[in-house]
């Protein structure tokens, strides 16, 4: 073996490769339980990739045999239905630990200096899952599918001269069709997944170039010993690789449980709809998106033209109130000039082009989090109390957007959306104001 990794060296960095970000990649001694998730996302996204292949060995994408396919792996393949069943419900795993991993990096900083492009890919790669979900979640040709594809291709139709044509070029055709299925699954089994093979990849890169940040907000390249090993630094194999492993069989306890016992999740995970092929003259009654989407499509749906008056009387306000904010005067600029136009823009464009402009928006600002943030410290452990505050409130108007997203429309759930979709943006565009308030707790320079 030693023989063969010297021939293998001198010709690939084997060795450096495994040092530089396995056995001498230094992580900090301090992590808990939100540092699953990272390595949970890279364990879902090849089971994805490889049950994928599997299911595509059968699967015939065509709008005459797709649904009858898809029934073929689950009834006549050998253990079909389990493959289907691992690829089904671990896009609604992948999420979950997505969701997960993207507030750990909200609560300690892990967005802040020096890790912006870190936290910029990460969102790429989000989006990017959305788009493969979107994609995959057509591919079993249900009613449900058909027509969730139909209602949300349709929603580019806002965009200003190059909608209904942008449309029509994403289907292939007027209406979704045997086009748009062909199309979908090509991206969905070949591009994104590649692209997404690509964005991890850099994500890593640039994580390991910069470090991984801790709960604590510290910087542990800053203490070193005079080896040049930070002393709060311990290497990531073995020590995380074990730790790792335990969080991994916990989480396949609980989603192979959910495979084998629930997988239609009280049609959460698997709607009824969908059972039903696809059918162009039965609309179902409640067209709604998966339960990964339904915050945005909250969002989408609390826009009314009542809702765009209060909403731009607010911002105006907000706009006049922010010269007498106590902060930097470079903030109180940009902000009124943000919160003005802003403002007069609410004014000018109708309910639904709106509705899409901030279900777009909701998912543009979490790319500017490293800007907003102007805290003295990185960590939540030693943050304000406004700052523990919103983040609260934000974390209860996202989830209450997403279960109002699943029900029908109510006047008192449009109430409700309109509300928690307010919550929602002011967590953003408030944060460079809250973020200063408050007395924070001071930063330890070693590790806790």
């Amino acid at each position: 073996m030693g023989n063969f990794m010297e021939w293998l060296d001198r010709r690939f960095p084997a060795t450096q490769v495994w040092n530089d970000h396995m056995a001498k990649y230094w992580t900090p001694k301090n992590f808990n339980f939100w540092y699953y998730f990272g390595v949970l996302s890279i364990v879902i996204l090849v089971l994805q990739i490889v049950t994928g292949i599997f299911l595509t060995m059968h699967y015939k994408p065509d709008v005459t045999l797709a649904f009858a396919s898809v029934e073929y792996i689950m009834r006549d393949v050998p253990w079909g239905w389990l493959i289907r069943y691992l690829h089904a419900i671990g896009a609604s795993a992948f999420f979950v630990v997505i969701y997960l991993h993207m507030f750990r990096g909200l609560i300690y900083g892990s967005s802040r200096e020096p890790r912006e492009l870190v936290w910029l890919i990460g969102c790429v790669i989000y989006v990017a899952l959305m788009a493969e979900s979107f994609m995959g979640y057509l591919l079993p040709w249900g009613n449900m599918s058909y027509w969730g594809a139909q209602v949300i291709i349709s929603l580019f139709d806002v965009i200003p001269y190059v909608g209904p044509a942008l449309s029509e070029w994403i289907r292939g055709d007027f209406v979704v069709s045997d086009a748009t299925l062909n199309r979908f699954f090509a991206f969905h089994v070949i591009a994104v997944p590649l692209i997404l093979c690509v964005l991890v990849f850099l994500h890593i890169v640039a994580l390991h170039k910069v470090g991984s940040l801790n709960p604590d907000g510290i910087e542990i390249k800053e203490n070193k010993d005079k080896g040049g090993i930070p002393l709060d630094g311990i290497a990531f194999h073995p020590y995380y690789t074990v730790k790792d492993t335990v969080g991994v069989v916990v989480f396949f306890i609980i989603y192979l449980g959910v495979v084998f016992y629930w997988p239609e999740g009280g049609g959460v995970l698997l709607e009824k709809d969908n059972f039903t092929p696809a059918n162009s003259l039965q609309t179902p009654p409640d067209i709604v998106p998966l339960w990964y989407f339904t915050p945005f499509y909250s969002i989408l749906r609390a826009s009314t033209a009542d809702f765009l008056v209060v909403l731009g009387s607010l911002t105006a306000i907000a706009a006049i109130a922010t010269p007498f904010i106590k902060t930097k005067r470079s903030n109180k600029i940009a902000a009124f000039v943000g919160y003005g136009v802003i403002a007069i823009c609410l004014f000018i464009f109708d309910a639904k082009w709106w509705g899409v402009v901030m279900m777009a928006m909701a998912i543009v600002v979490m790319f500017l989090l490293p800007w907003l943030d102007k805290s003295p410290v990185k960590s939540i452990r030693y943050r304000s109390l406004p700052f523990k505050i919103a983040v609260t409130i934000f974390v209860l108007a996202f989830i209450s957007l997403g279960y109002l997203g699943m029900h029908p429309v109510s006047a008192l759930s449009t109430i409700q959306a309109q509300t928690c979709t307010v919550l929602y943006f002011a967590f953003f565009a408030l944060m460079p104001f809250y973020t200063t308030w408050g007395k924070t707790k001071p930063v330890p320079e070693r590790l806790t």
